[in-house]
């Protein structure tokens, strides 16, 4: 359609052309015919008739010019006008290009942004990955320490159990020692002094 116009429009302007080319070469010829009706039918003067026939061909020279530069400003204007639809569609095809462009980059960017962020979700899931092995490891060995500790405490109580026990076994036994040494001493207390008093009774009987 646009070549159309474009044909049409540059019609427009070469009969424009041949439009002004013939009223600027128009020549109004046989000015003397004039000058003869005007005597013989309208009975004025020679000089009366040159100066009407003068002003009607100024006047009519005048016209035409006008009317060539109506002529003119209405090519420019549609020179004007073909230059905007040429310009417009131009503008259009460059927008729609510049659109097209722009909207490549946009699906290329954020064809680049979904790469990356699907980069840093592996990424981070990896770094996830590895921080739950690392402290299930830590909890792992904590456990087993705990569980090392504890055995060693019970090894310490069960140490610690029977040592009391040899302790109060030999206190039993230094008990019993005590015991049999005071029963001892009791015992030979006891015979000395029932050997003194039995002593004394003799010496007072």
């Amino acid at each position: 359609m646009m070549k159309v116009v474009g044909l049409i429009s540059r019609r427009d302007f070469h009969v424009s052309r041949r439009i002004l080319n013939s009223f600027e070469s128009v020549h109004i010829s046989d000015t003397n015919r004039y000058k003869k009706l005007l005597i013989e039918r309208g009975n004025f003067t020679d000089q009366q008739a040159n100066t009407i026939v003068d002003l009607m061909t100024d006047a009519m020279k005048g016209g035409i010019n006008h009317v060539a530069q109506d002529l003119a400003k209405r090519e420019k204007l549609t020179q004007l006008t073909y230059q905007q639809r040429v310009d417009f569609a131009k503008l259009r095809d460059q927008l729609l290009s510049s659109d097209k462009t722009e909207f490549n980059n946009i699906q290329n960017e954020y064809e680049r942004l979904r790469t990356d962020l699907e980069k840093l979700r592996n990424k981070l899931r990896e770094e996830i990955s590895k921080a739950n092995a690392g402290f299930k490891l830590d909890l792992s060995l904590e456990k087993g320490r705990i569980r090392e500790e504890s055995s060693h405490h019970d090894i310490q109580i069960k140490q610690i159990d029977t040592r009391i026990d040899e302790e109060i076994v030999n206190m039993k036994i230094q008990i019993d020692s005590v015991k049999t040494q005071v029963m001892q001493w009791l015992f030979g207390v006891c015979t000395g002094t029932f050997a003194l008093v039995l002593a004394y009774v003799r010496l007072i009987s």
